[in-house]
């Protein structure tokens, strides 16, 4: 016989929601039971659209007995806000990245957890689709022997010219690093283990951006965050780290890789962290050719809500979950010591740290995330 699945509650309808909304359908272990938004006509269109029973204010739903996960998709100033709401209220809550805009917020979330033994995690899970998972699994079996360094770029000119609300990505909370960064970040933590010391400069280029995108043409926003971070990264397991992200340039002419693994016997291409599958591939000692590693895990389509259906899953097992808060706040940390590195002019030793999470199982079923 089986469980009864878990009742998700959405809160924020804007456009990261119908990925999460539509996946989460495809799921044996958790069902969306409601979704809540500042703005009723958003929460209404996205329930009419993927069938989600009822449309409710942040309190409703936050009242709800039924519901034991909160989706928390609002924009990352709000992140801190609902979820502590979220919490004691007595409910686990799953927040889009980053888990919070400082450290301060963030402890404050795990601490509140644990207090009232509920759950905290966090965007990204790109980390647990079938691209990461398959470097994962040829690390682990030492493809490329022990890991020696890794570097990351994220290169564009920012979102100005497309998103219809661009506004969050310039202020302090978003800029590349605490926009894009989660990505990256959590895909090396993932194949590499957690960070022991940053190192960083930081700049803001442009002090002002104009939108170019509808319906906000020609809003002038004034720049609050760096928007070219250039950082080092020390792992705990002796790897050393680059990392590139930038919305100040035309993109990359060399066609840099997103992140690359070196170790001492081959160097792994991994792909896109902000993308479940990708290409991965292979370069041994001695060989000019890159060679194509077959995926060995599912999940390598956009399937956002992979993270939270393992919250689910982890919650009725009693296991951890793997987009976990400790994880997600890791991140947090070593994005902040990414600036606090540039301010300070000097490296900085990270306080916190995590576990690897645990690898998805091989041959998985879609629609399940087993212990």
């Amino acid at each position: 016989m089986s469980l009864p699945k878990m009742k998700v509650g959405v809160v924020g309808c804007g456009a990261i929601s119908g990925i999460y909304l539509k996946r989460l359908k495809e799921f044996e272990v958790a069902e969306v039971a409601a979704c809540a938004d500042l703005d009723p006509a958003k929460a209404r269109a996205r329930a009419e659209e993927f069938g989600v029973p009822r449309v409710v204010t942040v309190e409703e739903l936050l009242r709800d007995p039924e519901i034991g996960i909160v989706l928390n998709l609002t924009v990352p100033k709000a992140h801190a806000t609902v979820a502590l709401a979220a919490l004691k209220a007595g409910k686990s809550v799953y927040n889009e990245k980053p888990l919070a805009v400082t450290r301060t917020d963030g402890r404050r979330l795990l601490a509140l957890a644990a207090k009232k033994g509920l759950r905290v995690g966090g965007a990204p899970d790109t980390f647990l689709g079938g691209g990461h998972q398959t470097c994962r699994k040829a690390i682990d079996d030492g493809l490329i022997g022990r890991p020696v360094a890794a570097a990351a770029f994220m290169l564009c000119h920012g979102h100005e010219s497309w998103h219809p609300s661009p506004e969050f990505y310039y202020e302090v909370g978003g800029g590349p690093m605490f926009d894009m960064g989660p990505y990256y970040l959590t895909a090396l933590v993932n194949l590499l283990g957690p960070i022991r010391r940053i190192g960083g400069m930081a700049r803001i280029t442009f002090p002002t951006r104009t939108i170019t995108s509808e319906p906000k043409k020609g809003k002038v926003v004034t720049v609050e965050t760096p928007t070219h971070i250039a950082g080092v990264m020390e792992f705990a397991c002796g790897a050393l780290g680059t990392i590139t992200t930038s919305f100040d340039v035309w993109g990359s002419a060399a066609q840099l890789p997103r992140i690359e693994v070196y170790g001492t016997e081959g160097t792994l291409l991994v792909p896109d962290p902000n993308g479940f599958g990708g290409e991965v591939k292979l370069r041994k000692p001695g060989e000019k050719e890159l060679i194509p590693v077959p995926l060995t895990h599912g999940y390598a389509e956009n399937f956002r809500g992979l993270g939270v259906a393992d919250m689910a899953q982890a919650i009725r097992s009693g296991r951890p979950h793997r987009a976990g808060g400790d994880l997600t706040f890791h991140v947090l940390d070593a994005m902040q010591s990414f600036l606090d590195a540039s301010a300070k002019g000097r490296t900085v030793e990270l306080k916190s740290t995590c576990e690897r999470p645990a690898p998805l199982p091989v041959g998985l079923v879609q629609g399940r995330v087993d212990a």
